[in-house]
């Protein structure tokens, strides 16, 4: 699956003008039907439908099951051969709560929460405790193999990545995507379908931490969650009530821990 295209354009200098044909991030719609009930339609980038449903489904606690694959089709394609519309059949009696709140408005790429009925998101549960500390000195090593498959971006300069890590730094799943949500989605359903998701420890994401990335965390009981960039107030709030350990603006093995330092070793 392409995940850029190429535009045209003019460059503007103080000196000059240029025609360019510049490559950007693909950006296009998904219906997403639960037992041929339309439940929410999102912004992403093609490719990996089938796991971004998985993450969508489970950070949204409508299916939670990880030994047992739900059917799932391919409805649509536009004109450009692109799905844009999959449907999943799960047992009426394996739904959970979240299929009544489905969202009734488009899921915009940059915001995973957008559209939803209801703002009512708490967080219940145990608090996520580690097995193991996590070594500050892995986490630069894991930016890096993240950045290492980040190839929509390099092309484009469009696209955040997410990626999921065992304790001593694996790399079990990278993917990327226009939106920020949509790339931890398709990291945990790419987990769901390989069942590794109990290996899974440590969440990067490329860029900033908000409510809606730790939501996703939690669901998928990922302890750690480390980030390019900022955290939001909200963010640390909910992971110091969740055990998430976040660990914000990792660059240049440099980094700050923000919630349960205690989880972490030099």
């Amino acid at each position: 699956m392409d995940s850029t295209t190429f535009f045209a354009g003019k460059k503007f200098t103080l000196h000059e003008i240029q025609e360019v044909q510049d490559a950007l991030t693909v950006e296009e719609i998904l219906n997403i039907s639960v037992n041929d009930k339309p439940y929410t339609m999102t912004m992403r980038t093609p490719g990996d439908e089938e796991a971004l449903t998985r993450g969508i489904l489970l950070s949204e606690q409508v299916y939670d099951h990880q030994e047992e694959h739900p059917v799932f089709s391919i409805v649509e394609k536009n004109d450009k051969n692109l799905i844009t519309k999959v449907n999943v059949q799960i047992p009426f009696h394996q739904l959970k709560e979240g299929i009544n709140t489905q969202r009734n408005l488009i899921a915009v790429s940059s915001c995973g929460m957008c559209g939803k009925n209801e703002m009512e998101l708490a967080m219940e549960g145990d608090l996520i405790k580690p097995k193991h500390p996590l070594s500050i000195r892995l986490i630069g090593q894991m930016f890096q193999t993240m950045s290492l498959h980040q190839h929509t971006f390099k092309d484009s300069g469009g696209s955040h990545a997410a990626a999921a890590f065992t304790i001593d730094g694996k790399l079990l799943s990278v993917k990327e995507d226009i939106g920020r949500h949509n790339a931890v989605d398709k990291v945990i359903g790419s987990l769901l379908m390989n069942q590794t998701l109990n290996e899974a420890q440590c969440l990067l994401v490329s860029g900033r931490v908000s409510y809606e990335i730790v939501s996703k965390c939690f669901r998928a009981q990922i302890p750690f969650l480390a980030a390019v960039s900022a955290p939001s107030s909200m963010a640390i709030e909910y992971c110091i009530k969740t055990g998430i350990t976040l660990i914000a603006f990792c660059r240049q093995d440099k980094c700050t821990v923000y919630t349960h330092p205690e989880n972490v070793v030099s």
